[in-house]
């Protein structure tokens, strides 16, 4: 089964930096970045990324080099990244919204970055690193004497423009690049297909490691539209709803339990500042379309919310889906749509063999959002970039691992893991599947579910939910779950909680879960 995306043609030269500076030369006065009550416009913005890109290649940090960017959100991380890619190198996040362990751990997996761009705040996260940090206010002389224009460097769609990290089964940290034409594929689907323009504004809401804010920060500036930016290294709820409603912001791009916490924010307070947002575009993990339902269909909500699908090998979204047309079906488990611009869903079994209409197997992608590959990675991982030949052509794809299967009306759903399902008695059993049992039980806001083992060695489910009311009698849970569930899919414990932690990206973070609430597992010690 395959699922075609629309073929656009792109430039000669689809570098996402272009489209920046055509702005930046049709519209030089506008607003290109607001941080902090600073307001930058596009010819300033481009100018000062002109310096520090003539900085890099006198450097000889050009094509093929990798920067470091170790920065809070602020004016001169858009100066980093847009200099990085001019210079034709690529930047590389490294996220200050994480523990100094963490990033020493990461930079273990880069050790040929040029250097690190940091400031006073961030630059002890990095301090560990063998390569130069440097600071640009303390390089702002040495910047100054430096051309405003920008410099003469080819760059190529083939060539890396960043290169995130994101969890490997190995249990170590893969890095993985995307290149130029991946990326300007993205973002000009975004741009034509949801009518992106200068009016666009955006707000970043998710921290700098996510694959998901990269394209959260360029989107605006590839149509002309002005970014804002939190003065905030970590979410804050209350912050991001009074700037969506104090800067004329348009959209949002978020993985789905950050949706969660602002329209639970703004449900709180009789608000109507999302619901007036052109497209909130999320995905990430598995959606609970109960914690979003009232709010969705409340009179006057004119918000577009586009579910979406990808992973961060192939330029962070494959496809995408208008919400409008779950709430008015019948779907159990929501789509996240069709294919992007040039862009193909293969559903495999086991041989890499199609599957027929509604047959789940593997999602594998191929076409423009494939990715350049693992960079130094010479693990099992690796060989999720493959070759499937097509109608006597051979195709680059990319194996996801993720199970789905395609609807009768053509759009993708997405129902788990391959390695996330485990043996519970026996029987193979996706944690996912559980979770999306538990939310359509009454009295219950939001669940997880995670796999633990016992003394034996026995793996077993321990579901956490957040109860919509009063608290939840566990036995009560286990005898309505045993309504739609076999046996061996109910979890043995059932613990409730006020909340459910997320990590840095706006995700549910697992781990977190099970370390703060060890001592309730009763000889359940450790998780997969």
């Amino acid at each position: 089964m395959i699922l075609q995306g629309k073929r656009v043609a792109l430039p000669s030269e689809p570098v996402v930096h272009k489209q920046f500076e055509a702005h930046a030369a049709a519209t030089p006065d506008a607003v290109a970045v607001f941080c902090a009550g600073q307001r930058v416009t596009y010819a300033e913005l481009d100018a000062r990324a002109n310096r520090f890109a003539h900085f890099l290649a006198a450097r000889g940090h050009g094509r093929g080099a990798r920067v470091g960017v170790c920065l809070d959100y602020s004016i001169d991380l858009l100066v980093a990244i847009l200099g990085t890619l001019k210079a034709g190198a690529a930047y590389v996040p490294l996220d200050p919204s994480y523990p100094a362990a963490r990033l020493q751990l990461l930079l273990g997996q880069m050790p040929d970055l040029a250097l690190i761009v940091a400031s006073p705040a961030t630059a002890g996260l990095v301090g560990s690193a063998a390569v130069e940090v440097v600071d640009l206010d303390q390089l702002s002389d040495q910047l100054a004497d430096l051309p405003a224009t920008g410099p003469d460097i080819p760059v190529t769609g083939d060539d890396v423009c960043y290169a995130v990290f994101t969890s490997g089964s190995t249990g170590t940290p893969k890095v993985t690049a995307v290149r130029h034409e991946g990326w300007f594929n993205l973002l000009n689907w975004l741009k034509i297909e949801y009518g992106l323009h200068r009016g666009s504004n955006n707000l970043v809401v998710s921290a700098f490691g996510f694959d998901l804010s990269q394209r959260s920060l360029m989107t605006p500036l590839f149509c002309g539209a002005t970014q804002n930016l939190m003065a905030s290294r970590n979410f804050d709820a209350a912050m991001a709803y009074r700037m969506l409603a104090e800067h004329d912001v348009r959209t949002v791009h978020c993985a789905s339990s950050t949706l969660y916490l602002l329209v639970d924010w703004e449900t709180a307070r009789g608000g109507d500042t999302l619901t007036r947002l052109d497209y909130v575009l999320f995905g990430g993990e598995p959606l609970k379309a109960r914690r979003i339902a009232d709010w969705a269909r409340r009179e006057g909500n004119s918000c577009t919310l586009l579910h979406q699908y990808g992973v961060a090998e192939c330029t962070d979204v494959a496809s995408s889906y208008d919400l409008a047309e779950y709430w008015a079906g019948e779907h159990d488990n929501p789509p996240v749509g069709k294919p992007a611009y040039n862009t193909d869903l293969h559903i495999l079994d086991e041989r890499m063999r199609g599957v027929g209409a509604g047959e789940s197997g593997e999602i594998c992608i191929s076409g423009a959002s494939v990715g350049a590959g693992y960079l130094n990675g010479t693990g099992p991982e690796s060989e999720r970039f493959t070759t499937i030949v097509v109608d006597g052509e051979s195709r680059r794809l990319y194996r996801t691992g993720d199970r789905g299967y395609v609807t009768p009306a053509g759009d993708l759903v997405v129902v788990g893991r391959m390695d996330a399902q485990v043996k519970v008695r026996g029987m193979r059993i996706d944690p996912a599947d559980v979770e999306r049992a538990l939310g359509r039980l009454a009295g219950i806001r939001e669940a997880a579910v995670v796999i633990t083992y016992a003394d034996a060695g026995e793996a077993e489910l321990i579901a956490f939910l957040v109860p919509d009311g009063d608290d939840l009698a566990e036995n009560d849970v286990r005898a309505r779950l045993l309504g739609t569930l076999p046996r061996n899919m109910v979890p043995a414990r059932f613990i409730s909680i006020p909340r459910i932690p997320l990590s840095p990206h706006g995700k549910v973070d697992r781990a977190a879960l099970v370390e703060a609430y060890r001592n309730e597992f009763a000889g359940s010690p450790a998780t997969a």
